[in-house]
């Protein structure tokens, strides 16, 4: 079963209505097709057309010469068929060109015609032409090239449009714009649908159409419900005067941790810059506490050292300068 949108004057999206598939899905029959078509085509001719024969044709009733002695061939009237103005061999007579064709033909080669129309994307159906009740041909129009997808102001291909009979505002609109053929709905055709190359159907046609030939009543459905809308980003409620949500608070840090009272984790302890210094600081505590206290540091003795040096070689100078004197 095809789904095919409706589509409404004022642009906005109309209802979804179902083609039954028995009739707008059924297999189509190309050469039953084409002897409902033929047989279409003949029941339209009139079948009026005649000629005369030479006993009907006005004159010629002397011989125009005598029989023997002119050395031309002998004639007995003037409006034979070989002379100019004379009767007509084997004409045409007036006849009827129409041709027996079963009600379940016509029906099974439109059912095919217009599931070819549907199949190509070639049918459309529009809930009204004109939504006042003024005829408007230029509203007619644009409905018109939106249904069959035509952008130009006019239309390249011919369009046939299914009305219902009561519809006259909607058939006025129309009967003027050229390549746009007008149907009610019970005179809808195999050779009508195939000449054009697009088929409107106004809602109530369908309706209409579908109940006359046994499909049932016409399934509307309607479209779902929009999406509902995101919510709100923080910077659009603040403009609209109401306090965004709070944002999640990240772990507290051990500096925050201090503020509130609690003790901040310990860091951890930094590598000696050199092991070999503080090897020898030990080693050097560990003999000065074996010694008892008693012995100074290396570095001390080395210093009274240096001392006393000093002042014994400023007392021998000055024993010198007396000897001398």
């Amino acid at each position: 079963m095809t789904t095919v949108s409706v589509i409404t004057p004022s642009g906005k999206g109309g209802a979804d209505v179902e083609l039954p598939g028995e009739i707008f899905g059924a297999k189509v029959n190309i050469p039953l097709i084409h002897q409902v078509v033929v047989a279409q085509e003949a029941a339209a001719r009139q079948g009026t057309h005649a000629t005369k024969t030479r006993g009907e044709v006005r004159g010629g009733g002397k011989k125009p010469y005598r029989q023997k002695g002119t050395g031309r061939a002998r004639q007995g009237s003037l409006r034979a068929p070989q002379y100019a103005g004379g009767g007509t061999v084997f004409g045409p007579v007036p006849r009827s060109y129409a041709q027996r064709t079963p009600k379940k033909m016509k029906a099974a080669a439109l059912r095919g015609a217009l599931s070819d129309r549907t199949s190509h994307g070639r049918l459309a159906v529009v809930s009204a032409f004109v939504e006042d009740g003024e005829p408007s041909t230029a509203v007619a129009l644009t409905v018109l090239r939106t249904a069959v997808g035509e952008a130009g102001s006019r239309l390249r291909r011919p369009v046939l449009v299914v009305l219902t009979a009561n519809d006259d505002v909607a058939r006025k609109s129309l009967r003027n714009i050229p390549l746009v053929r007008v149907l009610d709905c019970g005179q809808l055709n195999t050779y009508d649908v195939l000449a054009c190359d697009h088929v409107v159907f106004t809602q109530a046609a369908l309706a209409e159409f579908v109940a006359r030939t046994g499909g049932g009543e016409l399934v509307t459905v309607d479209k779902p419900a929009a999406k509902p809308a995101r919510a709100a980003r923080p910077k659009a409620a603040a403009e609209d005067g109401e306090e965004p949500a709070a944002k999640p608070a990240r772990a507290a840090k051990p500096k925050a941790a201090a503020e509130d009272g609690e003790e901040p984790a310990a860091k951890p302890a930094r590598a000696p810059a050199s092991r070999a210094r503080k090897t020898t600081t030990a080693s050097a505590t560990a003999s000065a506490d074996d010694s008892g206290g008693d012995a100074a540091p290396t570095g001390v003795e080395q210093g009274s050292s240096e001392t006393s040096g000093r002042s014994a070689s400023s007392g021998s100078g000055a024993a010198q300068k007396e000897e001398e004197e």
